[in-house]
């Protein structure tokens, strides 16, 4: 498998942790929403967070949504997963450019600036799960650090990079989540904070040809590390003509009758994978019966 997500345990189970690489998966977004490299950088990292966030939920119908709303010249983003390691996501403005930052990088948190970080769990109860934070750093694993502290009460640290090439297709998309129980003990969390700390980059790790294990090895390896579970991961959208149909349904006789009467076909788009779909006005009329049943 090209994308995949491994989640370990270590220092027996006082830590729990989960490392991916996402190439394709930010390729295929950055190629659907035809984004600038600052855009590609900032959905590749909130989709690989959002993979390794998704994997962790129990149930096979949970969904977590990730969003960010910002001041930034980017506008705000929005990424889904699932359990099964599939995702998908948009950014509101996909052609911001910007000048790299002082350390020569994409500069992703200039394109967020302020804002909040909305993380949203559907684990079909009747209100979903809604966690709240604000923006740290725009830089985005900063600010799921800092969510998982705040929100979930869990010490994480959290490492997401995007690495593109000259030609602005994706090089390297990769990261790991690595969090503390709370029996863990006083040496076991010095350590940790030493092994974090000789961390750089990950795409750099990624660019030497790390995989996932490696990443965590590098991170936990004498912490006693146990990989115990593989997850495909990718780009993934669920929306087909049957679906988008039945948000044209959902607009009600008057709409729908209005569309009929202007005697055009009508487009719509779905906004996380970009495709289009096309209704006829015989189309239209079918949809509109289904709407006087």
């Amino acid at each position: 498998m090209s994308d995949y997500i491994v989640r370990a345990t270590a220092a027996n189970n006082q830590i729990r942790a989960f490392a991916a690489t996402t190439k394709d998966m930010v390729e295929t977004a950055r190629a659907a929403h035809d984004t600038s490299p600052v855009a590609t950088a900032a959905l590749g990292r909130l989709m690989t967070g959002a993979a390794m966030m998704g994997v962790m939920m129990k149930g096979d119908k949970d969904v977590l949504t990730l969003q960010i709303k910002c001041s930034g010249p980017i506008g705000g983003l929005t990424v889904t997963a699932d359990a099964k390691g599939r995702v998908k996501g948009y950014v509101n403005n996909p052609k911001v450019m910007l000048p790299a930052n002082e350390n020569g990088k994409l500069d992703v948190g200039g394109a967020l600036d302020l804002g909040i970080l909305s993380v949203i769990k559907d684990m079909g109860l009747k209100e979903p799960y809604v966690g709240q934070t604000e923006l740290k750093t725009g830089e985005i694993g900063d600010d799921l650090t800092y969510y998982f502290a705040s929100s979930e009460q869990v010490p994480s640290a959290v490492g997401l990079g995007v690495l593109m090439e000259k030609n602005n297709t994706v090089k390297q998309a990769g990261g790991f989540i690595i969090q503390l129980m709370p029996f863990a003990e006083e040496e076991v969390i010095e350590q940790l904070e030493k092994n974090l700390a000789e961390v750089t980059s990950v795409t750099e790790y990624l660019d030497q040809g790390y995989t996932p294990e490696m990443l965590l090895e590098k991170l936990l390896g004498n912490l006693e590390l146990e990989i115990t579970e593989r997850t495909q991961t990718g780009f993934y959208c669920n929306c087909d003509k049957i679906r988008v149909g039945k948000v044209l349904l959902s607009l009600g006789e008057k709409e729908l009758q209005e569309m009929i009467d202007e005697g055009k076909e009508i487009e719509l788009n779905c906004h996380f994978c970009n495709s289009n779909y096309t209704f006829s006005v015989d189309e239209l009329k079918e949809l509109l019966e289904l709407a006087r049943r």
